[in-house]
């Protein structure tokens, strides 16, 4: 049985917070296991690595002023947006599709301003997602002697497909996918295309256990330990589909 739980007690996430140690801290209670999952909201680490923008100040140029007339956006915001990515795919009905440094291809390049104090602040990702990750997997590790997995998370909207679905943008201690390729299915069929994508589909099953209007951004997922592994494996640049071989592009 597969169950996910969001964490009570976490505070508002400022830079510089130990954010392992909140995590930790909100467990005390519920001991960790090395088969349990943390699934983390980005901008909860975003928030304590110091990745929040002012805009106040901030000089857009030519192009953030052209494009931010197209989508209808601050200018200031979308000069943040340029900065975070390498390539603007498509400026469209109040949207810039853009692919991130990272290589991820998502609304605005990640850049947000929901659930974030003040008005003039805008999170971006963190620099590196996985890394991150790995980062918390082992400070959680130092404190509770367990070396649970964990997921970082934003929401992506989906080609072809309304509404916005959780997906993994770093990951620890899991196996991101699981090939099928070469089995067979229940009728004897060989599977010649299946990956199912394990870290998006634990990202979305955790959203729907926390509240949006809520700071819940960390929630425990238990009954995926098969994909759990000991080693901090590929990440999720593993999940990332290679440009020539992106269909969408």
């Amino acid at each position: 049985m597969l169950s996910a739980r969001p964490l009570a007690g976490l505070p508002e996430i400022s830079p510089g917070d130990d954010l392992g140690a909140l995590i930790a801290a909100s467990l005390r209670d519920e001991p960790l296991d090395d088969l349990d999952v943390l699934v983390v909201a980005h901008k909860a680490v975003s928030k304590a690595e110091g990745r929040i923008r002012l805009l106040k100040g901030i000089e857009p140029s030519e192009r953030a002023i052209e494009l931010a007339a197209r989508v209808d956006k601050d200018p200031r915001q979308v000069q943040v947006i340029l900065e975070e990515c390498e390539e603007v795919i498509r400026a469209s009905q109040g949207v810039l599709i853009c692919a991130t440094r990272h290589g991820f291809v998502c609304a605005n390049a990640g850049v947000d301003a929901s659930n974030v104090p003040g008005e003039d602040s805008v999170v971006v990702l963190p620099l590196d997602p996985d890394r991150s990750a790995r980062e918390l997997r082992m400070r959680i590790g130092e404190l509770t002697g367990a070396s649970p997995a964990i997921v970082i998370t934003d929401s992506f909207g989906r080609a072809w497909r309304v509404g916005q679905c959780d997906v993994a943008i770093g990951c620890a201690g899991i196996g991101p996918l699981e090939d099928w390729r070469g089995r067979s299915d229940a009728h004897g069929r060989e599977l010649k295309a299946t990956i199912i994508a394990v870290a998006d589909e634990l990202a979305a099953a955790a959203d729907l256990a926390r509240a949006k209007d809520l700071s819940q951004p960390v929630v425990l997922v238990r009954g995926a330990g098969r994909h759990v592994i000991a080693d901090d494996g590929p990440g999720a640049q593993a999940l990332i589909r290679p440009r020539r071989r992106d269909l969408f592009r």
